[in-house]
């Protein structure tokens, strides 16, 4: 019933509100965190990294590069005999341990005729990175009221305010996520004078890429991001007759964005060239929702019937605000005064707005108790499509039949209930931009002859044509419930194929536009679902359940265009010109298309291809590649689940949560930079396997001074991992305190606990990243099928919790 809304599944959410039974009751929940870096990734130390450098000089010559040697005379950084001074583990610099904390207080009330919840929060959520943190404030009011025999009215109203202060990855440039992984050890954060290093400090090492010393970074740079959010819904509910009931109900969510950000003059190869750059962007969006529903109940012997139909009508608008400047007298003003700035940007602003409407209905019949049927129906229309293809229509059909019911199964014990349950139905996809079936067109202002003049130009083409995407899923399944339901077992297959896709539909370069997006194709989803839930021992002081949930999904493109053609997606990267992933018929979404390493070129391999062709272009120790292009893997997982036990022995309770995934690959883009280009900037340790005369069985290039003799780098097997996991996801101890020692303090309840999240982590040793879990590319316009690329990312942290909770 939840169509476009809910075409990639519903999870459902029931906020606390007033409370169950007559009274009052005040709860506080107090907790106190303390996080560190959970892993980190190894890279090379000063010594290593002076040695790499002094081998890649020594290999110049055969790379036709000119010799060169090693300057190690700045005292600063070295001793007299070339020893290095500084052994700095940047990692450990730009981390910190992460002191949170979180209160809340809930005051619930209910009375004869009426219920009241009044929820306050507030957390300080602090990153592991330096200067990153979340503080939240959070009140919540929820009423119910029974007016009358005929009328019932409920509300909920939540405000909410953010601040926080921002660590964003990047695809490239000098980021801390970065820099703390190439930054090279030799340099100290602070000289002894105190003032900051970088790597640009000492003019014998002016070969590096220029970086930005990563704790200056995080220090200096301000990125802020501020929320306030009002977000809210009430009904009222009539009782038209005895079986006839009328709900309206109208939702609103009002946020207002606003994203700061200011790069110091002091901020090497980012901002101080520009002598600081500032910028101040305002979001405000008002969405709202009106649905509408008459029910009919009725049961009448063995029949029963629930019907409904209903309407509802929702809308957003979005506004931004921009404006940025550069050139500052001095660094005072920050983003708090743009005029200070000597060269002010062109302002920019946006508006966006998009609705969909929709009315549906739905039937339920069940015959004595057992047999159930449910029909339902929704046209849906969204603004965002064509002009003649806003509406569609998605029915759907299920069954269900009660097994246990049957009185033939009272001669099996063993089990308390049997259910099978079959379902067909159609959903819509509408999440795409807005305006994409229509032509668009950007104005901009440039810079002719000293004066800023209008300029506009078309942005994309119009496809008045698109329509809806389409999932048709057919799903079977039981719930089976054994020995006075101490097993449970619920499982469902599925199959789901998904129609008139929404991708960016290649077209001639010679239009000037690389695409247009259009339902061009087809892709299926078929796979288990799986819960099983176990109480292995109950007994009067003691108990220990136990729940697996299993998910399977085999993802695969069934048609492509008229003709089945390849589409490349991307995301498209300089390294990788012509991106990371591909769109192919009978393969995944999204698979990785890159060549396949082959190892490296042996001496012999080179002086064999040199007999033949005086020109053989590779040299020793250089990268072998494919002749073309293949699969890599894919981004998504094949299997995803956890295992949960929980264990109990008089008042403590002890949980522990494993989280799994298996099936995905992962591509380390970074590699790209830490592995392929030893010279500009520190390395990962892996490159000390690098291939010499005497391992040339290594699929690690020869080490050589990129600066000077190059790179070769390209988008391989090799950057591409295994990235499957287990991870302790959480375990956690509780005390609940005895009812004798809550009598003697006055109050209902208390429990004491204590919780380590992220506890271990299990991961394949061909992953050289923190974390390979919820990984994707990070800019803007990335396709929806560039999950698990990954250039660097805010390590996560394994975190300490404990906390009180009282009940008064």
């Amino acid at each position: 019933m939840y169509g476009a809304r809910g075409s990639n599944g519903v999870i459902l959410i029931t906020t606390k509100r007033g409370n169950s039974a007559k009274g009052t009751i005040i709860t506080y929940d107090a907790s106190l965190s303390i996080g560190k870096m959970a892993n980190k990734i190894s890279v090379l130390n000063s010594r290593q990294f002076l040695d790499v450098l002094k081998q890649g000089m020594a290999n110049n010559p055969l790379w036709g590069a000119g010799p060169r040697t090693l300057d190690l005379s700045d005292t600063r950084l070295f001793k007299t005999d070339g020893t290095p001074i500084y052994n700095t583990d940047w990692q450990d610099e730009v981390t910190r341990t992460a002191v949170s904390n979180n209160h809340q207080i809930s005051i619930q009330q209910r009375g004869e005729n009426s219920s009241t919840g009044v929820f306050l929060n507030y957390s300080y959520n602090q990153g592991i990175m330096l200067n990153s943190d979340l503080r939240r404030l959070n009140a919540r009011l929820a009423h119910d009221n029974k007016i009358n025999n005929w009328l019932d009215f409920g509300a909920n109203l939540m405000i909410n305010n953010t601040v926080e202060n921002v660590v964003y990855p990047s695809t490239g440039g000098n980021n801390p996520t970065r820099t703390m992984i190439e930054m090279p050890s030799i340099f100290p954060v602070k000289l002894p004078d105190g003032e900051w290093a970088n790597n640009m400090m000492s003019s014998t090492f002016s070969f590096l890429d220029p970086a930005e010393n990563p704790v200056k970074f995080l220090e200096e740079q301000v990125n802020r991001n501020t929320r306030t959010q009002l977000f809210g819904n009430l009904f009222f509910n009539f009782k038209l007759a005895k079986d006839l009931e009328f709900k309206t109900q109208l939702g609103v969510d009002m946020q207002s964005m606003l994203y700061d950000s200011y790069s110091p003059s002091t901020i090497m190869n980012w901002s101080a060239d520009q002598k600081g750059v500032a910028s101040v962007q305002s979001e405000r969006y008002n969405y709202w929702q009106w649905e509408n529903f008459l029910t009919y109940r009725k049961k009448y012997k063995k029949h029963s019937i629930n019907a409904m139909a209903g309407a509802s009508w929702q809308q957003r608008i979005d506004r931004t605000l921009n404006g940025s400047t550069q050139y500052f007298s001095d660094d005072y003003f920050q983003m708090y005064n743009l005029g200070a700035g000597g060269k002010p940007n062109a302002p920019g602003s946006g508006y966006d707005q998009w609705s969909i409407n929709s009315f549906f209905a739905r039937i339920g019949y069940t015959f004595a108790d057992r047999f159930l049927l449910t029909l339902t129906g929704r046209d849906d229309g969204s603004s965002r499509f064509g002009s003649s293809n806003k509406y569609a229509f998605f029915p759907s059909a299920g069954a269900g039949y009660i097994v246990s019911k049957e009185k033939f199964m009272e001669k099996i014990p063993a089990i308390n209930y049997l259910k099978v349950r079959a379902s067909y139905g159609l959903t819509g996809n509408t999440e795409i931009g807005s305006y994409q079936s229509i032509a668009t067109i950007n104005s901009q202002t440039s810079l002719i002859n000293g004066s800023r003049v209008g300029s506009s130009y078309v942005r994309n083409l119009a496809n008045p044509d698109l329509r809806w995407e389409k999932t048709a899923q057919t799903d079977v399944g039981f719930e089976l419930q054994l020995f006075r339901t101490r097993i449970s077992l619920e499982a469902d297959y599925y199959y789901k194929l998904t129609t008139d896709l929404l991708l960016n539909k290649p077209i001639p370069n010679s239009t000037g536009f690389d695409g247009v997006l259009s339902n061009i194709g087809s892709m299926s989803n078929q796979g288990l679902d799986i819960a099983l839930n176990t109480m292995n021992i109950q007994q009067k002081n003691s108990y220990w359940k136990m729940g697996i949930v299993a998910n399977y999904n085999k993802n695969r493109i069934e048609k492509l265009g008229n003709n089945n053609e390849d589409i490349f997606p991307g995301p498209y990267w300089g390294p990788v010109s012509d991106g990371f992933t591909i769109l192919r018929v009978g393969e995944a979404a999204g698979s990785f298309w890159g060549y396949q390493r082959l190892g490296t070129y042996s001496i012999e391999e080179v002086a064999e291809g040199k007999a033949k062709d005086p020109n053989y272009p590779y040299h020793a120790g250089e990268e072998k590649e494919s002749a073309n292009k293949t699969i890599l893997g894919k981004g998504a997982p094949t299997w995803t689940g956890s295992f949960v036990n929980t264990f109990g022995y008089k008042n403590f309770d002890l949980l522990i949560d494993l989280q799994f995934s298996q099936g995905a690959s992962l591509a380390q883009a970074f590699l790209f930079s830490s592995e392929d280009r030893t010279g500009y900037s520190n390395s990962l340790s892996t490159v000390l396997n690098g291939w010499t005369p005497a391992n040339q069985n290594t699929n690690i290039q020869q080490l050589r001074f990129a600066p000077d003799a190059g790179q070769t780098a390209c988008f391989d097997s090799h950057w591409v991992s295994n990235g499957s996991f287990i991870r302790g996801r959480n375990v956690a101890i509780s005390y609940n305190f005895s009812t004798h020692f809550t009598e003697l303090l006055k109050i209902k309840r208390a429990k004491l606990y204590i919780s380590a999240q992220n506890l271990f982590l299990i991961k394949s040793g061909d992953y050289k990243g923190y974390d390979p879990q919820s990984i994707s590319w990070s800019t803007a316009g990335a396709p929806p099928f560039g999950q698990n690329i990954e250039f660097y990312q805010y390590p996560k942290a394994r975190t300490f919790t404990a906390g009180l909770n009282v009940s008064l």
